[in-house]
């Protein structure tokens, strides 16, 4: 899918979907979290940039959560940063706080601006490994010395040990979207090592992924229930944020501490 036909995608999300958690994903427990995770890498008083902030929904929990000089979203789909500067009208939050049309291969923001960027699923609609380099760089460069870079993107790993436990049940594979190109994990710690930049990876979604893509679907009928409203999900949601790991959580985050 070329980058044009992405765009308008999330155009048409955006357009659709208003303040709805809906407009970046479906899957609540899964948006909770990230949400969650990222923010334990952010501090009270530090700037933030939310890069591929969509609607804001993940912005307003962030400012909601710690008490920031500032957060500021940018989005490439004029609908999502359409549908955020309406909600924030709604918000009463004591923040400095806006939102701008942007790419994440080329953000506008002078270097060493922010304490905290983090993207949420951003890079992986960036067509090419060239193009999720070039995001991957600009993160860095916004975020001053001693300043954190939080990238929680989709792996094409997890998804593979996945439909390995699919296959076994003869269960349908699970897909990329076509909007979709899964980071392999592989070859962003090769890159990272290579450029020496410091990083560690957070797998928060293995057990989540294990009940909500796997056993859900031995265990009960999904298409009982509309969205992601399965109980099955929620009981994993639970349970993930007590334990996680096994490399089968498809989203992981990639920390990274600027130097």
């Amino acid at each position: 899918m070329s980058q044009d036909h992405i765009k308008q995608y999330w155009e048409a999300q955006g357009q659709t979907h208003g303040d709805s958690h809906w407009a970046s994903w479906g899957d609540n427990w899964m948006i909770d979290l990230e949400i969650s995770t990222i923010g334990k890498y952010i501090r009270d008083g530090d700037a933030v940039l939310d890069i591929g902030c969509a609607n804001g929904f993940a912005a307003f929990r962030q400012a909601q959560n710690h008490k920031l000089a500032s957060i500021t979203g940018v989005d490439f789909a004029s609908a999502m940063i359409g549908a955020a500067q309406q909600a924030k009208s709604k918000q009463k939050l004591d923040v400095k706080m806006e939102f701008v049309e942007g790419d994440v291969r080329a953000l506008q923001f002078p270097d060493a601006t922010f304490d905290v960027a983090y993207t949420s699923r951003v890079l992986i609609n960036l067509p090419t490994w060239e193009q999720q380099i070039q995001g991957i760089t600009e993160c860095i460069r916004v975020v001053k010395p001693g300043g954190v870079v939080v990238l929680s993107e989709g792996f094409w790993e997890p998804l593979a040990l996945l439909n390995s436990l699919r296959l076994l049940v003869k269960l349908p594979p699970l897909v990329e979207h076509d909007f979709n190109r899964y980071l392999k994990q592989s070859k962003l710690t090769e890159y990272l090592k290579k450029e020496s930049i410091e990083f560690e990876i957070e797998d928060y979604s293995s057990i989540y992924y294990l009940g909500s893509r796997f056993l859900r679907e031995l265990v009960t009928d999904p298409n009982a229930y509309p969205g992601f409203s399965n109980p099955v999900n929620k009981f994993f949601y639970e349970l993930e944020q007590q334990f996680s790991g096994g490399g089968m959580g498809i989203q992981q985050a990639v920390v990274i501490k600027k130097k």
